[in-house]
């Protein structure tokens, strides 16, 4: 009997949803996209924005073969069951993969796993509709608009500055990265002082006159109330409350990014990219389990069994009263996919039991999310907070604190709150009503510029302005550092001269589209695609009749960017030479070119790593490949063709007498299986 084809994305995934489904099934990968828009027809674009913005697909490069293999898999197989990721991206692929295999409705189905265990996976597998075409349509709309909007401005930047793309969420970003920084550069500094009443077990600032709010400009103004104070204060209200501490909702994409960021020093790429190997499949002991559901989500929702098994262990292992409530999403909450927030596949499955089979980046993820879902069903804590005011000649000092009375979630979630006890003295052992301070001291102050954006404060921004959706925004941090467009300093973002200009010259000719508010409302507009409530060729229509032209304007009225003399002339037509910029950094040509094609030649200089092993006079070197990657090789090619990927130490590996090499601090050997 023949047998059903599962094809997943993921090579990794095979492996674990292989051994849940057993011998009548064969799982294969598509190994990611197979298709993209071609760079065919008006523009390069890659669609007919003439007939209904008909897209035209290729093959992307190395998937041919993928897809004949696959073609011949679904040929012997009963049923295909397309099995990407539970998302819109996901259904894409699904919809590529139908149209690219030649099936038939009659012969696939549509499934999804939202976690990739036994039980979800043999669930799932009977769960089978059909591709939700508003989604494949609300992607395909998405990747053509970032199409136009990518080629067509990157066009008019290229010319126009000195920089090299441009985007649509993308250049957003960046303009609050500029914003902040023009906001900081304009904040004018405002003085102001503070005055404390130090105590044996406490201090006291001062904060109102009079009760009523008072502020300290200068030192003048503070000596002048210094001198009106006397050490003696009287207690004037003594005010104790208990208050609930709530625990935060389970994670979702963009939380899950920041908290890594602040948490554990992870860039929005490398917690994506982990967060991808703990859903995928981790090979414990006695299983390969995915550990984690779906890391791309903006949904708090969490499943009832989850919730269940949660309930039970938190009541079995804390006690009943530490059992709390489920978190609920608000109604104005933008939210998309309709699977869940990022979770423990198992609450059982406690951090410390799989710390043995994850690497340390791997296990500080799954712990930060773990301990937060737990968390999140967990009780609230119950802090009493204790305010006291003092006062001394009219006016009133504070001091407070704090002590936690039932420490609920925190129980488990301490280690990422900071949250502790702050113990005032009983005041009631002080007579008539009178506390004598130590000291009273005055401090200058200045009132500091908005904060520069962290990876972290960026994603926050972009996700509470309705920008971009959970999978994009480690691609668009990506972006604008590879551009050039900013640095990191101290983790925080801060504009180059070329991200300046070229937010600039967006501004001046596309203000109207490059914006918060518009980008926002494309989202939107996506969203009803999505749902079935637009139509999304119109969509695109819409957008295209108000952008084209404006391009076209821009690129017609704004001066051309000239490139930079070097002063020399070109020896083979006179014309003056240039700096240009290529896909490997800066270079000398002729700004006669296309007529003139002269490019001048630098002598090379060689970083020098080691003496090559196979050759007596080669030297091995820092190279670059065709695409841009760095590896290490000997200047004697093509004549020696010693090449490594990991960077060479210069030792022999004591086994076999081959190169060591290292990475990320890690020294292994380049032909066997030794490590030191």
């Amino acid at each position: 009997m023949a047998k059903k084809l599962v094809i997943v994305e993921s090579p990794t995934k095979v492996k674990s949803i292989s051994k849940y489904l057993g011998s009548d099934y064969i799982v294969s990968s598509s190994k990611g996209h197979i298709r993209d828009l071609s760079t065919k027809g008006k523009f390069g674009l890659g669609v007919d924005v003439d007939n209904h913005f008909k897209p035209d697909y290729k093959v992307i490069k190395g998937k041919k073969s993928v897809i004949n293999e696959l073609k011949k898999e679904a040929e012997k197989a009963s049923k295909v069951i397309l099995a990407t990721d539970p998302d819109r991206e996901g259904e894409a692929i699904s919809w590529h993969l139908y149209d690219a295999l030649g099936l038939t409705d009659d012969k696939y189905s549509r499934v999804t796993f939202n976690e990739i265990t036994p039980k979800v996976v043999k669930e799932e597998i009977n769960h089978e509709r059909k591709i939700d075409k508003n989604l494949v349509n609300s992607q395909e709309a998405r990747r053509i608009l970032d199409r136009i909007i990518g080629f067509r401005l990157s066009k008019f930047i290229k010319s126009k500055t000195d920089g090299s793309s441009a985007g649509r969420v993308q250049s957003v970003a960046l303009k609050l990265i500029v914003d902040r920084e023009r906001e900081i550069a304009a904040f004018q500094s405002e003085e102001y002082w503070t005055i404390t009443a130090d105590f044996n077990d406490f201090s006291a600032d001062l904060f109102n006159y009079k009760h009523k709010d008072i502020k300290v400009n200068n030192e003048s103004e503070a000596n002048d109330i210094l001198n009106k104070l006397s050490k003696a204060f009287e207690i004037e209200s003594i005010d104790k409350k208990v208050k609930s501490k709530n625990s935060k909702a389970p994670y979702i994409t963009s939380t899950l990014q920041q908290d890594a960021s602040n948490k554990l020093n992870m860039s929005s790429s490398k917690t994506m990219m982990v967060a991808q190997k703990l859903y995928e499949g981790i090979d414990l002991e006695d299983e390969t389990v995915g550990l984690i559901t779906y890391m791309r989500t903006d949904s708090i929702r969490l499943s009832n069994d989850f919730i269940g098994e949660a309930f039970a262990f938190i009541e079995g292992k804390y006690g009943k009263e530490y059992t709390g409530t489920v978190k609920k999403a608000k109604n104005t909450d933008n939210v998309q996919d309709a699977h869940e927030a990022i979770r423990p596949t198992s609450i059982k499955r406690t951090p410390e039991s799989v710390k043995p089979y994850l690497t340390n980046d791997e296990f500080k993820l799954y712990r930060l999310i773990y301990y937060r879902a737990l968390a999140s069903l967990m009780a609230s804590a119950k802090v009493e907070g204790t305010t006291v005011i003092l006062n001394n000649n009219d006016y009133q000092f504070k001091a407070t604190g704090q002590i936690i009375v039932f420490d609920g979630y925190l129980k488990v979630y301490r280690d990422y709150e900071d949250t502790k006890d702050i113990i005032l003295p009983p005041f009631d052992k002080y007579q008539s009503n009178i506390i004598v301070s130590n000291d009273i001291t005055k401090k200058q102050h200045f009132t500091e510029p908005p904060a520069r954006y962290t990876e972290a404060s960026l994603i926050k921004a972009l996700k509470e302005s309705g920008i971009g959706r959970p999978s994009t925004y480690a691609t668009i941090i990506s972006n604008i550092k590879k551009r050039g467009y900013v640095n990191l300093e101290k983790k925080k973002f801060i504009p180059t001269d070329i991200g300046f200009e070229v937010t600039d010259r967006l501004q001046e000719c596309f203000a109207n589209l490059i914006n918060v508010e518009y980008t926002a409302n494309m989202e939107n507009d996506l969203d009803k695609i999505a749902e079935g409530k637009e139509i999304w060729y119109e969509v695109l229509e819409d957008f295209y009749k108000e952008f084209e032209p404006t391009v076209e304007d821009a690129l017609e009225k704004l001066p051309k960017k000239e490139a930079p003399e070097t002063g020399e002339m070109c020896p083979e037509c006179g014309h003056p030479l240039v700096i240009r910029k290529g896909r490997y950094g800066e270079f000398v040509a002729c700004s006669n070119f296309p007529k003139c094609k002269y490019i001048k030649q630098e002598p090379r200089t060689e970083n020098i790593i080691c003496a090559c092993p196979n050759c007596e006079d080669g030297k091995i070197v820092e190279k670059r490949s065709k695409r841009g990657k760095l590896f290490y090789g000997c200047n004697n090619w093509p004549n020696c063709q010693t090449a490594y990927w990991d960077k060479p130490t210069g030792e022999k590996c004591p086994e076999c007498g081959s190169m060591l090499t290292e990475k990320n601090g890690k020294v292994k050997c380049s032909n066997c299986d030794f490590k030191k």
